[in-house]
């Protein structure tokens, strides 16, 4: 590496010009935004990046700074025609005629003095700095630039500057001095009654370190304040003390126009103030037209539309850790009933358990409140919920919705009769009981043997008749060992003592010409007699219980084990 001279075919000048328009974007970034934004970051980040070839081949890049270039190497690498755009300009008018910088400026101090640079642009022309002066007090190390001084028609050059403010400090001194007068003789003279602030102090800061430290933090509570919060909270005092109506349809109309994009930006914090703020301006502001109250309403309203829920469920989704926060819940707490069904039908697919959790909350806190809501949906054939509101309905015991679940028993998907089964029994009520009844005959296997051993071990009387028909009929043979066994036990459940002839003639051979029962039904009709429980039904069991059919032998022992009424 050389910080001497450099052959163009080693280090290309077009490698140079690209460094220096990536200074001037830089320098464009520093002016528009603030550290911590990620533009004024990234900017910073590229200027690093450009000069990692130059850094390959030089220790230090020195530029000619000329009226509206910059020139390295006898090379034109900068041109800008237009003085306002014009950073070469900017620094030659100013006076620099060379400027340097070393390896490592790029980390720290090139960001410094290109903020310093764009402070010099925008100096009011009577300051009593210049460019000069505010690089003296940066004090850079690595950054090094040469200044012309112009005095009348003789030009006298000023010694070379490395970032040290102390370096030719008199000299400096005087040539400020100069041109501050120079500015004074030329500025306009003040109007009558205008107060200068150097009338009451020379200085450059004249507060105190106490009275800068409130300004400093003044400025920094500033830029952390929430403008968006601050604008909705001045729109929404205006509605409450302005009673104009054409005020209040204006600031409706803004809020309706802002909501959505909130909603879709997840911006859930913003949006829990609106609606709440929006319920409170409904219940205290006077004078309120009813159009003005059923647009405030309707904020609710549109959230709850099953487009709009399926959407914003979708969003928080996507960002397992919305789920978490409390102005997330607190929105989904204003949804209303028409939110129930897209709500149901999101929560099986949900990838985040938290989102999940607070979404059953919202399921039965709107099953609840709305019971005909929960209604129309188990009248809705066609409903991707329909399941998961049978499966509500049981869980969290709504009474009222027997009729629906009546219905959705002879539902054509068997997984939702058997889930209605399952929420008839968890309801209990003798109407439930009755449409539970009705599915022993499902042509659905799993049904049926949810059905029979709801009834058998409610006991339901109900249904002594048609599990009669059953276990005495033709259909028990179609039956396998595990359907047998329930409806046989159910039957004994059922029918109690009136059920003992009927199971003792099935377990018992009686006479030499009747053929005695498949194994099977003796063995099912022993567990239906341990079922009945009373001293006869135990006697009839005691003489199988040396049967020589081993599967009656095991089944009439197991019988046996019940205990006694």
């Amino acid at each position: 590496m050389t910080s001497g001279p450099v052959p163009t075919d080693v280090l290309p000048a077009a490698q140079v010009a690209e460094l220096i328009t990536g200074l001037v974007k830089a320098m464009r970034a520093y002016h528009m935004y603030l550290p911590n934004n990620p533009i004024y970051q990234r900017a910073s980040e590229n200027l690093r990046i450009a000069f990692q070839p130059i850094w390959a081949v030089l220790d230090e890049l020195t530029l000619t700074v000329a009226e509206t270039d910059f020139v390295w190497e006898e090379q034109v690498v900068y041109h800008q025609l237009n003085k306002t755009e014009s950073i070469a300009w900017g620094l030659f008018k100013d006076g620099m005629r060379t400027l340097t910088i070393r390896r490592g400026a790029e980390l720290e101090e090139l960001p410094r003095f290109l903020e310093t640079i764009n402070r010099a642009r925008f100096l009011p022309t009577d300051a009593g700095d210049d460019l000069l002066t505010l690089l003296w007090e940066q004090e850079f190390e690595s950054i090094q630039y040469k200044f012309m001084e112009f005095f009348g028609d003789a030009g006298v050059g000023l010694p070379e500057q490395i970032g040290s403010y102390q370096s030719g400090g008199q000299e400096a001194e005087a040539a400020a001095r100069e041109r501050r007068t120079a500015a004074a003789e030329d500025a306009p003279p003040r109007p009558k009654g205008v107060v200068d602030l150097e009338e009451f102090d020379s200085t450059l800061y004249f507060l105190d370190e106490k009275e800068i430290n409130l300004v400093a933090a003044a400025v920094e509570d500033e830029y952390r304040r929430d403008v968006r919060m601050a604008a909705l909270n001045v729109l929404f005092d205006l509605f409450e003390t302005q009673p104009e109506e054409a005020v209040r349809g204006e600031i409706l109309g803004t809020l309706e126009s802002l909501f959505p994009n909130l909603l879709n930006a997840r911006d859930f914090r913003t949006a829990a103030t609106i609606l709440r703020e929006c319920r409170l301006l409904g219940q205290r502001s006077s004078g309120l037209a009813p159009a003005h109250a059923a647009r405030l309403d309707g904020f609710v309203a549109k959230l709850s539309e099953p487009a709009i829920v399926s959407q914003l469920v979708q969003s928080i989704d996507e960002v397992p850790a919305l789920a978490g926060e409390a102005t997330v819940a607190e929105v989904l707490g204003e949804l209303r009933a028409t939110a129930l069904e897209p709500v149901l039908t999101w929560i099986p697919t949900l990838a985040s358990p938290a989102l999940r959790t607070l979404l059953e909350g919202v399921a039965d806190r709107l099953a609840q409140a709305h019971p005909t809501e929960v209604l129309r949906i188990l009248r809705a054939p066609e409903s991707e919920a329909l399941a998961a509101v049978v499966a509500l309905c049981g869980r969290l015991q709504l009474i009222q919705t027997v009729p629906g679940l009546g219905e959705t028993i002879g539902h054509p998907d068997p997984a939702v009769r058997l889930a209605s089964v399952q929420a008839l029994a968890q309801l209990g009520t003798p109407a439930a009981m009755a449409f539970v009844e009705k599915s022993l005959e499902d042509e659905d296997r799993a049904v049926r043997l949810a059905a029979v051993r709801v009834v058998g071990g409610r006991g339901y009387k109900g249904a002594q008749k048609r599990v009669e028909g059953m276990v005495l009929g033709k259909a028990v043979q179609a039956m396998d060992l595990t359907e047998k066994m329930a409806f046989f036990e159910a039957y004994g459940s059922i029918a109690g003592a009136s059920g003992l002839k009927a199971m003792s003639a099935l377990l018992l051979p009686r006479g030499l010409l009747r053929m005695k029962e498949a194994s099977e039904i003796r063995a099912c009709a022993a567990i239906a007699l341990g079922k009945i429980r009373t001293p006869e039904a135990r006697e009839v069991l005691q003489q199988a219980l040396e049967d020589k059919d081993l599967v009656v032998r095991n089944a009439v022992s197991r019988a046996l084990r019940e205990p006694s009424a």
